[in-house]
């Protein structure tokens, strides 16, 4: 990854994802994570403070330095214990079945082999376990629709990969989860385009 990846685009993700009116969301998709929990596209750790007291602990999967780096005062200040385990969504560092919990947040949209990454969760949680996720991804109107496959060449050129058609509900059923919950709707204030949103919990099989 060259100078924009690592120093600019992290920024740019960080502020736009990181905007305060989020943090409902980011509330809403934490509730009901417990145990061990491993988080892909942790980011510079926005979700920290919202994990719930009865999680034992957070195993971050971040690539970019500069992420980790952004997160270290949310880190030093969390209850729960957060330590960086990965780099890699697609190949997760991990044992099966050792995870009782997942969280992916504004994520899936951006992992190149989607399929690898959610298959990989599947193999680490536990039988039972459950993928806790909030994505950005295709909306439900055909209009919106039209727009999004449009755009979507320009925003992975300028967000790192970020597709904006990705059928997120469907990803996740077809990697083997059960959809136990799902809530699509369009974020406040964001283009319908890039603001068609899915938060839910699945458990994997």
């Amino acid at each position: 990854m060259g100078i924009y990846e690592n120093q600019v685009l992290p920024r740019i993700i960080d502020l736009s994802c990181g905007a305060k009116f989020l943090d409902p969301v980011r509330k809403r998709v934490c509730a009901g994570l417990s145990g061990r929990v491993v988080e892909i596209g942790f980011g510079s750790g926005r979700n920290v403070p919202f994990y719930p007291a009865v999680v034992k602990s957070v195993s971050a999967v971040e690539p970019v330095g500069l992420g980790w780096k952004m997160a270290s005062g949310r880190i030093a200040a969390s209850a729960v214990p957060v330590e960086r385990a990965g780099l890699d969504g697609q190949a997760l560092p991990f044992e099966d079945n050792s995870f009782e919990s997942a969280l992916s947040t504004w994520t899936l949209c951006t992992i190149p082999d989607v399929h690898a990454a959610l298959s990989e969760i599947r193999r680490v949680l536990v039988p039972g376990g459950t993928l806790h996720f909030v994505e950005h991804g295709l909306a439900p109107d055909p209009g919106v629709q039209v727009w999004q496959h449009r755009l979507n060449p320009v925003q992975q050129t300028l967000f790192g990969g970020c597709q904006l058609d990705r059928d997120i509900r469907g990803l996740i059923e077809d990697a083997g989860f059960e959809v136990r919950a799902v809530d699509q709707f369009y974020e406040k204030g964001s283009p319908k385009f890039i603001g068609a949103l899915s938060l839910g919990v699945a458990a994997s099989a």
